[in-house]
């Protein structure tokens, strides 16, 4: 049973707004477990295409999740500070290419897709707390988070950062397709009639477009000693 009394800090935002960074730090700081949200839904569509699970079957997609084993790991390289596991298997960098986005953002707004995963979120939430990182922590799965911080940036920005993560992995794309694939996903994701992306009410918003990671963080760390102690 999961207990409501362990806190969670959920980081909210835009694809390429540096939370998923953030998030990173603050679980290291901390010494708390971490969630990357936005990595479950494309590990289904990963999972999915290995399986040749068409993206808009449902009911298939939704018994294709109940069965993935997933787990994020901290490592100690700073380049690359999270790996993400599908049934024992690294799937870090197959995740996080363009393509794994745009099917995330299909996958995403799937209502029975999303009811297991809710579940599977939920269950990262282990003493001593955990750092939830997504586009609708704060607003949908963890409603009574301890600290919510919504980080946001200029999609030109976010498309300028996601191209040097992608180039420093030796992954090939354009600025421009990434670009374009960014401004696709935020409209997908705030015109969803399923938790669509906004921030919370009463979380604290952040606009990162012309702050470094380390002047963001600790904003953020500042905000989350003020509300945990």
């Amino acid at each position: 049973m999961v207990n409501s009394t362990i806190p969670v800090i959920a980081i909210d935002g835009p694809g390429g707004s540096g939370k998923g960074t953030i998030a990173y730090r603050i679980a290291g700081r901390l010494g708390f477990h971490l969630l990357d949200s936005g990595a479950i839904y494309r590990i289904i569509g990963l999972a999915a295409r290995q399986g040749d699970v068409p993206l808009h079957d449902e009911p298939a997609l939704a018994t294709l999740t109940e069965s993935l084993d997933i787990a994020f790991k901290l490592t100690d390289n700073p380049e690359n500070p999270l790996s993400i596991w599908l049934n024992a298997q690294d799937v870090t960098l197959q995740i996080r290419t363009n393509q794994a986005g745009v099917d995330a953002s299909i996958v995403a707004p799937l209502a029975s897709v999303r009811e297991v995963v809710m579940k599977l979120q939920r269950s990262f939430r282990q003493a001593p707390g955990l750092v939830a990182d997504g586009r609708d922590m704060g607003t949908v799965v963890f409603t009574d988070a301890a600290v919510k911080v919504y980080l946001t940036a200029t999609a030109e920005e976010r498309a300028k950062r996601r191209y040097k993560q992608l180039k420093d992995k030796d992954i090939s794309v354009s600025l421009q397709e990434l670009l374009k694939s960014i401004q696709i996903r935020d409209e997908l994701d705030m015109k969803r009639d399923v938790a669509p992306l906004r921030a919370a009410p009463d979380a604290v918003i952040i606009d990162s477009t012309a702050l470094s990671t380390s002047e963001v963080f600790q904003q953020v760390l500042t905000i989350v000693e003020g509300k945990l102690g």
